[in-house]
């Protein structure tokens, strides 16, 4: 997240039904693992932070950037799934971070690296221009009711961060007025090269942004390689194409974006 740097909410835990949460402080849930399958992503909306897979083939090279840390669940997918990839969490609080490494498992490893800083500061750095392959950006405060970044100059940030072909997903909160903040902003920043997911049953809804040439393709492609992550990850990716070709105009029968 991000936030003041010298006050931070608590960090707070529950767990019903063998699932574990983190809180900062109130009801509001930041993250969850399962405690039998912790590195399962076990929220809907964090599964779909993932779709970058459906657009990108990861290898030994590749460079994930992560905006936020939460419980680390996207880091630990990828570091189990994503053989040699690199990860990268930009978290500003150093409660979350020993939360995740305590509470959630995740793991030392020579493919993770944390830096405690400030979101818009990292990706306005111009060392970290053009590093990214891929960047998720999840970024909630206590209240949790929008995205604490939301400006054309953040997402603008976040563009000049990804390489000369990359993908960023952003998880929204639908149900506030932030949203159509965000998707705008995300949308005049990429050259409006924008899809968003079905909001989930919590009301988030994940936007993916295209950064490289034009994608032109039938549905049929990405259908499969859909399939195929189901099939060697587990993660529930199959309903993800239906989802994209009902809600964004113009990509019913084709993508073009």
């Amino acid at each position: 997240m991000a936030s003041n740097k010298t006050s931070f909410p608590p960090v707070t835990f529950s767990e019903s039904g063998g699932i574990r949460y983190l809180h900062l402080g109130t009801p509001w849930i930041q993250g969850a693992m399962r405690i039998r399958d912790p590195n399962e992503i076990y929220l809907e909306y964090s599964q779909q932070m993932m779709a970058w897979l459906l657009f990108l083939q990861s290898h030994p090279r590749m460079q994930v950037t992560q905006l936020g840390l939460g419980t680390g669940s996207l880091a630990k997918f990828t570091l189990e799934h994503c053989p040699g990839v690199h990860n990268t969490i930009v978290e500003i609080n150093p409660a979350v971070i020993i939360a995740a490494k305590t509470m959630f498992d995740l793991p030392t490893d020579p493919n993770l690296t944390i830096v405690e800083d400030d979101a818009f500061a990292y990706v306005k750095n111009t060392r970290y221009q053009q590093q990214s392959d891929v960047l998720q950006v999840d970024l909630y405060d206590a209240q949790a009711k929008g995205p604490v970044l939301s400006s054309l100059e953040f997402y603008q940030a976040c563009y000049q961060s990804l390489k000369v072909v990359g993908v960023m997903t952003v998880n929204l909160f639908s149900q506030h007025k932030s949203f159509d903040i965000n998707l705008n902003n995300i949308c005049k920043a990429f050259k409006g090269r924008v899809l968003i997911f079905p909001e989930s049953h919590d009301c988030n809804a994940v936007a993916i942004a295209f950064k490289g040439p034009m994608i032109k393709t039938d549905w049929d492609p990405i259908v499969q390689r859909a399939k195929m992550i189901e099939t060697t990850t587990g993660l529930p990716t199959k309903p993800w194409v239906q989802g994209l070709r009902t809600v964004n105009a113009h990509q019913e029968e084709a993508l073009a974006i």
